[in-house]
């Protein structure tokens, strides 16, 4: 049985500790706006946050996060309000969508570490976040009014 701190809860998970967070996360967990994209980390579907830092689900083994704090997308924001969030809905960033998570998470990682990126320092955090419908100047104009929003608040 492996213990997991999942968007503030704690569960208990009765999987072998090989297995991919991912599948605990949306098989036993029922988190599923965590995607399964590659299953290689190359595409960014899975993000999630894990101590803070954007990781690639699929390749984290549970048996390497028991006791680390991991955030889904689930628990960006208690109510799905989340200033990247809001940023996606008005710059319409997301066509069939099924990458939109990933990206959320990938982009708040970058703006918790640097709340004013450059439009170059925005284009390399998300380089390995692929998006198969091409929504890539949406994403950028997305995650910098989002990043006005967070600084503008914490002014």
């Amino acid at each position: 049985m492996s213990r997991l701190k999942v968007n503030g809860r704690s569960y208990s998970v009765n999987a072998a500790p090989d297995t991919p967070l991912l599948w605990v996360l949306r098989e036993d967990l029922r988190l599923t706006g965590t995607k399964f994209g590659c299953g290689r980390g190359h595409c960014g579907c899975c993000t999630v946050h894990l101590n803070g830092e954007a990781m690639r689900s699929c390749q984290i083994r549970l048996g390497d996060v028991e006791g680390e704090i991991i955030t889904t997308i689930e628990g960006l924001d208690a109510r799905s309000d989340h200033p990247l969030q809001r940023a996606w809905v008005k710059e319409q960033v997301a066509q069939c969508g099924y990458c939109q998570s990933g990206q959320i998470m990938q982009a708040a990682a970058l703006l918790a570490d640097n709340p004013k990126p450059t439009d170059e320092e925005i284009i390399t955090a998300m380089k390995f976040n692929l998006c198969r419908c091409m929504t890539y100047p949406r994403i950028k104009k997305a995650i910098q009014r989002a990043s006005r929003e967070i600084r503008n608040r914490n002014e």
